[in-house]
């Protein structure tokens, strides 16, 4: 089960020493439900700030964030998150990890959770890995345990920020498989934030493009790429032309001249 997302003219600034910081500036967006929407810019726009207002963690200044046409007015358990950091419980096995939201939704049997989470660590790649503590697996490791974590509850709604990031390159283009097929096997409607524009093509249906701060939606770029992908698509002609786009847009972004 998935649900759209909506913000409808949603402007927001912190408050600092000097006076109010504008990060957001009259954004309307709409993410169909289902879908998976990247969101790149330059560094300081206001994308991070963007995931909490859709996951309820604060509200926008005007405008309104909508899930499946409600108004966000808090954090819900339909939402999922996950970040660069895995933020995985050391005390806690692998397997115990990753039913913890469980135990926080409930619902479920003991048999049930447990049988949820072995589903998911054998589809990415963890099964026999169950009863291990975090600091026995490797990094890209502990972020597949963080992804099968976020997904466990079946959200609605999954908020991914940055969270290959911090990866090696062979390992971070791994877990964009792994996070595509987890897409295609569980269908919640996704927003990626990442600074990685192959990533995004990669991993996306459309990619909005955020301007400078304060951050406006300066271009949406559908990815037309197909359901099913191998990292093998990303040298196909029509993944390289939109590479190329949205390098160029982020250069606009900048403030950078673009030859012609």
């Amino acid at each position: 089960m998935s649900l759209p997302i909506s913000l409808d003219h949603v402007t927001h600034a912190y408050k600092t020493a000097s006076g109010p910081l504008p990060v957001l500036d009259d954004l309307s967006i709409d993410m169909p439900e289902g879908s998976f929407t990247a969101v790149v810019g330059p560094s300081g726009c206001g994308k991070s700030t963007l995931t909490r207002l859709i996951a309820g963690l604060m509200k926008p200044d005007e405008g309104i964030v909508r899930l499946g046409g409600q108004p966000v007015t808090g954090p819900r358990k339909t939402v999922g998150m996950a970040f660069q950091n895995p933020v995985l419980l050391e005390w806690r096995s692998i397997l115990q990890n990753v039913i913890l939201p469980l135990e926080i939704v409930g619902g479920l049997s003991k048999t049930q959770r447990e049988d949820r989470a072995r589903e998911l660590l054998a589809l990415v790649g963890l099964e026999g890995f169950e009863d291990k503590r975090p600091s026995e697996l490797s990094g890209g490791m502990r972020q597949r345990a963080s992804l099968c974590r976020s997904i466990v509850h079946r959200p609605e709604v999954l908020i991914l920020d940055e969270p290959f990031g911090a990866l090696d390159a062979f390992t971070r283009e791994d877990l964009w498989q792994t996070m595509h097929d987890l897409r295609r096997a569980e269908r919640f409607t996704c927003v990626l934030i990442t600074h990685d524009l192959r990533e995004s093509v990669f991993l996306s249906d459309r990619t909005v493009v955020f301007s400078a701060r304060p951050a406006r939606a300066q271009r949406i770029v559908e990815i037309d790429l197909g359901d099913t992908r191998g990292l093998d698509d990303l040298y196909a002609p029509r993944a390289v032309e939109l590479l190329a786009t949205l390098r160029r847009e982020i250069q606009i972004a900048q403030g950078r001249e673009v030859a012609q």
